[in-house]
């Protein structure tokens, strides 16, 4: 059933009432809930410095040229692609060319695209179950810290799902009236989406679908003609760009960005698709090996201490040591390791250690934020010691893992509730083929998109950021809504309904005081949810819908804070995140790499190093050549200039071969290379260097402390 088709008690409620000429007072909520979260997510948004500087140099280097655009090239000269397909990187260079290059203006379209996807969820929320579950649902949207967090970022999810917003109101659509234009319509709207993130775009079609098939009252051979109809649409629009780009001739575009072969296809099922799934080793990965004219194996590798059994590393590096002091466990860090990486990460104890130490992100074991490691090796980046890559992030995989410190902070404040709701949709009413029941089709659309995310993110053990979590936040919102209102329907006719409500948001309220102590944030006034509840339950006796208005807001204000503290207290510019908490129990707050000292993007540029390139590279095409782009983005940004990213991303690309670095060399298009440390597979590049090039003497690239345990340190070499 439609809104249309509501008890006249659920149709003539408060938030149905015109007070305006065709403006209900749900709409101006709505309108009010808007404003609240602009003003939310540009509150301390100076803290979000250049944002993803992986993207946000990427953007620089696009609009230098239409052919960077079109590629989306990393760098301004063009040597290598971003391993992202190229609609969201579009849309922010956009932004950039009228409002310059910076992290707030690559970052303003999924600010906008937040904002602005709060009255489309409340449109198709409403539709089905009516405005008291339309607002409810976008509230509880706004609110969620992982969406504010993300959003405030230029990563592009925030894009992403508001994309599969508009996708949803399709495929709405497309099964109310059973026309295929809808459903063509909302194919389309999914492929642009895959231009954007790739697979992630097609985790919520599964519920599209569904929702088309079982909800359209077309003939059942009919649809399923025109589901083949739109996957083929789906598929042709998604593979666009990556089928042109791979017809283009490899010398005449730039290498593709974390590819194993070169190709757009590569990297889709690649490093965008397969490492997504599995923890397996990913071109990803940070490097590390030799120096110049040095044995693979006498480069920065982990190392085992003498007189140590089997998997016992050294501890951690002086500069990982310095960048904690004084700093307390859980707080955001960075340094910079001898290769010339810049580690972003928390600080840890490490084992056997009796100082705070910098751990890269994904090294730390799956424990809550608050347990003390005891086993893990101070070893790899990103998992590839075994454990499950950026589990400092998402902790391991398992139906508990939303459940849990770390990943428990995001959104999971009111899964236990939309859980619940879940169950409560389908009783909602009798079942019949084709769904006719309003609340059945809801939860077709919300209840499929939000068990698919929970139950794919909880199993996958390979790339995941806490990030992507963003993805849940409509079904969530929607599924708290649809809850709500069923409860609020049942109440009419029954004092259990109440009942049920308060268990729900009892349970829900347990959960999110045992997530707040996962991160030592718990205080004395949260014991005021309880007190909000107790009240509300009193307001049964006076005025049910005030009553139950109350009980839910209960379950609001801790997620409501969590956002709030979520801009207040810093960014993590790189990986976006929601607030951490007090996780040293001592009530100080944990501070972003901006507080602990760095420029606001947490990257420190290295002005004297900038500004000798600058002095010798007039006359040549390249500033520099780095091993990554962890070390040229800031480079970019700080210049405008071409800074070749010999590796691509995290050094194991082959952008280019020994040879061309000669030819280039030669021709006088490349001076100065920037290296130490690279694997052992590039040794013909840095035996090259080692012969052909001379360290600069009086340029020091070492960022926040000592060498590392090899004593390699990145050099500046002069290859004229």
């Amino acid at each position: 059933m439609t809104t249309e088709t509501l008890p006249p008690q659920v149709r003539s409620s408060l938030l149905g009432k015109k007070i305006f000429s065709g403006v209900s007072l749900g709409a101006l909520i709505i309108a009010l809930i808007m404003s609240a979260a602009f003003a939310l997510h540009m509150y301390n948004i100076d803290a979000i410095g250049n944002a993803n500087e992986y993207y946000t140099a990427a953007v620089e280097s696009m609009l230098k040229s239409w052919s960077n655009f079109f590629f989306v090239a990393a760098e301004p000269g063009g040597s290598v692609t971003v391993d992202k397909p190229p609609l969201g990187l579009w849309i922010e260079a956009v932004f950039a060319y009228f409002l310059g290059v910076s992290g707030f203006s690559v970052s303003l379209p999924n600010i906008l695209a937040g904002v602005f996807g709060i009255p489309v969820l409340y449109g198709m929320v409403k539709k089905y179950m009516g405005e008291l579950a339309g607002v409810t649902a976008a509230f509880v949207m706004a609110i969620t810290p992982v969406f504010v967090a993300t959003n405030r970022n230029n990563t592009m999810d925030g894009m992403l799902v508001f994309t599969l917003l508009l996708a949803a109101w399709a495929f709405i659509k497309a099964a109310e009236s059973g026309k295929a234009r809808w459903l063509m319509l909302g194919a389309f709207i999914v492929g642009l989406g895959f231009n954007i993130k790739m697979l992630q775009a097609f985790l919520p079609l599964p519920a599209f679908y569904a929702l088309y098939f079982l909800g359209s009252k077309e003939g059942w051979l009919k649809k399923i003609i025109n589901l083949a109809i739109a996957t083929i649409l789906l598929v042709v629009v998604s593979l666009s760009w990556a089928v042109i780009v791979d017809l283009v001739p490899a010398e005449n575009r730039p290498y593709i960005g974390s590819s194993d072969d070169n190709t757009v296809m590569g990297l889709i099922f690649g490093h965008n698709g397969i490492s997504r799934l599995d923890n397996q080793r990913d071109n990803n990965a940070p490097p590390s090996g030799a120096q110049p004219g040095q044995s693979p194996n006498d480069g920065n590798q982990p190392q085992q201490n003498p007189g140590q059994g089997q998997g016992q590393f050294q501890g951690p590096p002086p500069a990982a040591l310095e960048a904690c002091s004084g700093q307390t466990y859980g707080s955001s860090c960075f340094f910079t390791q001898p290769n010339g990486i810049t580690i972003n990460g928390s600080c840890i104890t490490p084992p056997n250690q009796s100082s705070l130490a910098c751990a890269p992100q994904g090294m730390i074991p799956g424990q809550a934020p608050n347990a003390q490691p005891t086993g893990a090796p101070y070893g790899r980046l990103d998992g590839q010691n075994g454990g499950t890559p950026f589990s400092n992030e998402t902790g391991s995989p398992g139906v508990l893992r939303f459940f849990t410190a770390p990943l428990s902070k995001q959104m999971s404040w009111l899964l236990p509730f939309a859980l619940i709701s879940v169950l409560l949709a389908v009783f909602a009413s009798k079942i019949r083929l084709p769904v006719e029941s309003g609340a059945h089709k809801a939860l077709i659309l919300w209840g499929g998109w939000l068990l698919t995310c929970v139950v794919f993110f909880s199993m996958v053990s390979g790339i995941f950021h806490a990030y992507y979590a963003i993805m849940l936040a409509p079904a969530l919102g929607a599924m708290v809504g649809i809850g709500f209102c069923q409860f609020y329907k049942w109440g009419r006719k029954s004092a259990w309904a109440a009942i049920g409500l308060i268990l729900a948001v009892v349970v829900t309220l347990g959960f999110q005081i045992f997530a707040t102590t996962q991160y030592k944030e718990f205080s004395p006034w949260m014991l005021g949810t309880g007190i909000l509840l107790g009240f509300g339950i009193l307001l049964l006796y006076v005025s049910r819908r005030a009553a139950y208005a109350v009980i839910l807001s209960a379950a609001m204000i801790i997620p409501s804070y969590w956002s709030i503290m979520t801009v207040t207290n810093g960014s993590n510019n790189n990986l976006p995140t929601a607030y951490d908490g007090r996780i040293d129990g001592q009530g100080n707050f944990l501070t972003s790499p901006a507080q602990n000292g760095g420029n606001r993007s947490g990257r420190p540029v290295n002005s004297k190093l900038v500004e000798f390139l600058q002095a010798n590279t007039q006359e040549v095409e390249y500033l520099v050549a780095v091993p990554s782009s962890q070390q040229g983005s800031n480079l970019v940004l700080a210049t405008g200039r071409p800074v070749l990213y010999m590796g691509g991303f995290a050094g194991q690309d082959e952008v280019v071969t020994v040879d061309d670095l000669k030819e280039m060399a030669a021709s006088g298009e490349l001076r100065y290379i920037i290296y130490g440390g690279d694997r052992g597979d590039k040794q013909d590049i840095a035996n090259w260097i080692g012969s052909s090039c001379t360290a600069v003497e009086g340029i020091s690239l070492a960022q926040t402390g000592p060498a590392g345990p090899s004593g390699q340190q990145m050099k500046l070499y002069d290859c004229k």
